[in-house]
């Protein structure tokens, strides 16, 4: 498979994978749209979006029976990729309505989690959404244009990004990014990270469209994050932590469980890796990671993906999400140049989507890895 020299944010050209594995534009097209179809509008157990009233709709965790800001956030960053206006309205409007703050310590923050009917269940944010968040609606500003609140896209999304920063500055509240080592962190008030939610690829956008005088912040978030990784993923096996300390080490059991290894969170690791590289091409160790998770998964059947150490040894725990890893494992092979990269690609576009009630999260990373291997994960920035 071919690699260009620059990438796509410079050169407006988005590698198409499976076009380069043969696969046909109908082909590829006809999955995408019915791969939509399938998860906003098909089959009870296989959909994961659901309308509330005549103008709001949320995505559901589809396990927990919850709605969070990760998900509500995918679907938006799904719904602007397919230019589809009226699925991010009302997705949006029901995130403005029953899960952003708009007083105190989480000001303009979103509550995490809620139910289906809006009512909340935790009050505190997790930074992953509030970066889909922005990073969604800056592309709506740029695809559709800005309209009336909430629907100025361009101007919600810089007060997302502002908090982010400058939360706290009044007297109440903490800032989303450590302010010292720009690296973004697991909740507001937590002196560690989780390695999947550095987007260096957004971080770099940001850069442009947040406050000007947040600017030059956001571009050394984005370099921070890159060298970041190099920290928190694995030497040998390409594996991450799902939460890590600042210095990259894995963060030890914490009260609530012990996420100092490889599982669900990591996945999204060699995701974020690929699109940054394919967006930016900034650091070529990138090339190499996706070639050290695909090595160690290269040879280990789907149905035995499990819990593992950062150092590659596997507990009895099976995954939770294995369609979910599949898909991210395949969306590497857009950094990756290593013997596994094809493989992974044809592996994926023969494996369907999840069902079931933990289809969620599976179908997510799955949505997002097919956009990406087809060319369709786009940067909209005028």
């Amino acid at each position: 498979m071919q690699q260009t020299k620059q990438g796509a944010y410079f050169t407006g050209e988005y590698r198409n994978l499976f076009r380069e594995l043969g696969y046909s534009d109908g082909q590829i097209r006809e999955k995408l749209v019915q791969t939509w179809n399938d998860l906003f509008w098909g089959a009870d157990d296989v959909r994961i979006y659901y309308p509330l009233d005549e103008d709001k709709s949320y995505i559901l965790d589809t396990g927990n029976l919850d709605v969070r800001t990760e998900g509500m956030s995918y679907g938006m960053m799904m719904a602007v990729q397919m230019d589809q206006q009226e699925v991010f309205d009302r997705l949006w409007n029901f995130a403005v309505t029953f899960m952003q703050h708009q007083e105190g310590p989480f000001k303009h923050y979103f509550s995490w989690h809620c139910k289906p009917d809006g009512t909340r269940l935790s009050p505190g944010p997790a930074p992953d959404g509030e970066v889909f968040f922005a990073m969604a609606l800056i592309f709506a500003s740029h695809r559709w244009g800005d309209g009336p609140a909430p629907y100025n896209y361009g101007e919600q999304a810089k007060q997302i990004l502002r908090a982010c920063l400058h939360q706290g500055e009044a007297g109440e509240g903490d800032p989303m990014w450590n302010l010292t080592n720009k690296l973004i962190k697991f909740v507001p008030d937590s002196p560690f990270s989780d390695p999947s939610y550095h987007l260096p690829h957004f971080f770099e956008l940001f850069a442009l469209f947040a406050d000007e005088q947040d600017r030059a912040f956001w571009k050394e978030a984005a370099a921070a994050s890159r060298a970041y990784l190099h920290k928190a993923c694995h030497p040998v096996t390409g594996l991450a932590p799902e939460y890590a300390h600042f210095d990259g080490t894995p963060v030890e059991p914490l009260p609530n469980g012990d996420f100092g290894h490889f599982y669900s969170d990591s996945y999204r690791v060699a995701a974020n890796i690929a699109l940054d590289w394919e967006w930016f091409r900034a650091d070529p160790w990138q090339v190499e990671q996706s070639n050290r998770i695909q090595r160690f998964f290269r040879h280990i059947p789907v149905t035995d993906y499990r819990r593992y150490t950062i150092d590659g040894q596997p507990f009895a725990e099976p995954a939770l999400h294995p369609v979910g890893l599949l898909a991210t494992l395949a969306m590497a092979s857009l950094s990756a140049n290593g013997d596994a990269a094809e493989h992974f690609v044809h592996q994926f576009w023969n494996t369907p989507l999840r069902t079931g009630n933990r289809r969620y999260y599976d179908n997510c990373l799955y949505f997002f890895s097919l956009l990406a291997l087809s060319g369709n994960y786009r940067i909209y920035i005028q």
